[in-house]
């Protein structure tokens, strides 16, 4: 496939930026948006290398950005190889993922490195179109409150350390782009304001933290919220703790896993009546098993058993999710009836905006990449384009 054929897409449902536009085209060329409109505006004596012809009832919107995934397919970031990470940028498209953030964990500090030096090693390379793209990494601990470990093991749990953490952004080639961290520990407000300076996303989360220590947090910089509601001190009538303050504060944009499964439906329902849907982030934290079949996986070092739509640790702990992005999109639907527009906004709008990436990225726009996820009537994934190239045809091979 040569880069600079120009590919028309016509007759879908067009979501962009600032409108909904029936029976549309859009024009693709050098992995970039370069033209829509209303089919009938588009001329007749037009060529196009290749058209791909779409029913008026599916909808083209912009690719998902997951922030805060680990793993699929059998792969997971902390396998610390560049086939582990093709693996996962091969997969996602799947589930109309187009970019993401390689997500570690709490592990040993020499296991961390391993991780984060492959995915240096991995964005040095020109990563091709056709895949979905590693934006950087998230580092999810290890400077976390054990009270509130979840599936992240403790024994590596330490507090923070800046000697450490720019170490450790020197061997990603300065690509960490969110850290998650429990702000109350010793060194964590500290911590926090070393994030901000350095244009790094500090979120709260594995964290004890009372509502003044997070109110405290965000004064030094924090601006994100690790897993809503998940593994953080929740909502009480006398302590509003992580989630009070989450639900409180615009400053924070908080990530939320809609799977029905790590928080319930009217839990995300109420997430969404609080934060709406400019302050929420559908993300997946899925691991390893998901795409296959239930059984029993590792995740960092600990038996994770997959069954029913869950993954639990032995002691019945939850260990990450085998939710599909595109799926968190129709439960969301589903959960919060909220519109297509919206949930567009939670899916990829917001993860843009908040990584620094919208100018590029993030919505249907021309000059942007060329990030687009076909939609059908039931709202699965039917198409994917990462950068202009088709990453996923349901029923079809991948280019």
């Amino acid at each position: 496939m040569t880069l600079n054929k120009t590919i028309l897409l016509k007759g879908m449902q067009l979501y962009t930026e600032n409108e909904k536009i029936e029976n549309s085209y859009l024009l693709i060329k050098d992995q970039k948006i370069i033209d829509y409109g209303s089919l009938k505006n588009l001329s007749s004596t037009a060529k196009f290398d290749e058209v791909v012809e779409v029913p008026t009832s599916f909808k083209a919107v912009p690719g998902f950005i997951d922030i805060h995934i680990h793993g699929v397919n059998g792969a997971d970031v902390m396998d610390a190889t560049p086939e582990a990470l093709e693996t996962m940028s091969t997969a996602l498209p799947k589930e109309g993922t187009t970019s993401f953030l390689a997500t570690t964990m709490t592990q040993s500090s020499d296991a961390i490195e391993n991780a984060l030096k492959n995915v240096g090693e991995f964005l040095a390379k020109n990563q091709p179109s056709g895949q979905a793209e590693i934006l950087g990494a998230h580092l999810e601990g290890p400077f976390v409150n054990a009270k509130r470990a979840g599936a992240q093991p403790v024994q590596h749990i330490v507090d923070s350390n800046l000697e450490v953490f720019q170490k450790w952004n020197v061997l990603t080639g300065d690509t960490i782009r969110v850290v998650t961290l429990a702000p109350e520990q010793p060194g964590g407000l500290e911590f926090v304001k070393h994030l901000k300076e350095n244009n790094i996303i500090a979120s709260i989360g594995h964290s004890d933290a009372t509502y003044e220590e997070v109110v405290e947090a965000i004064e030094a910089g924090a601006s994100h919220v690790t897993h809503l509601f998940n593994q953080m001190r929740g909502l009480h009538h006398r302590e509003p703790g992580v989630v009070g303050a989450a639900f409180l504060h615009d400053e924070l944009t908080a990530e939320i896993i809609a799977d029905g499964v790590h928080v319930r439906p009217e839990m995300v329902k109420l997430a969404y009546k609080n934060k709406g849907k400019d302050r929420l982030i559908l993300i997946t934290d899925s691991m390893r098993a998901k795409c296959l079949k239930n059984g029993v996986y590792d995740l960092g070092g600990q038996d994770v058993t997959v069954k029913d739509g869950k993954a639990l640790l032995q002691d019945g702990t939850l260990a990450g999710s085998i939710l599909r992005l595109g799926d968190g999109l129709k439960n969301m639907v589903d959960f919060t009836e909220c519109a297509l527009e919206d949930v567009i906004q939670m899916t990829s709008v917001n993860p843009a905006k908040q990584l620094n990436v919208y100018d590029h990225k993030g919505s249907i726009s021309v000059g942007k990449d060329a990030d687009i996820v076909i939609l059908d009537d039931d709202l699965n994934v039917f198409m994917t384009f990462c950068r202009g190239k088709l990453a996923y045809h349901q029923g079809g091979e991948e280019s």
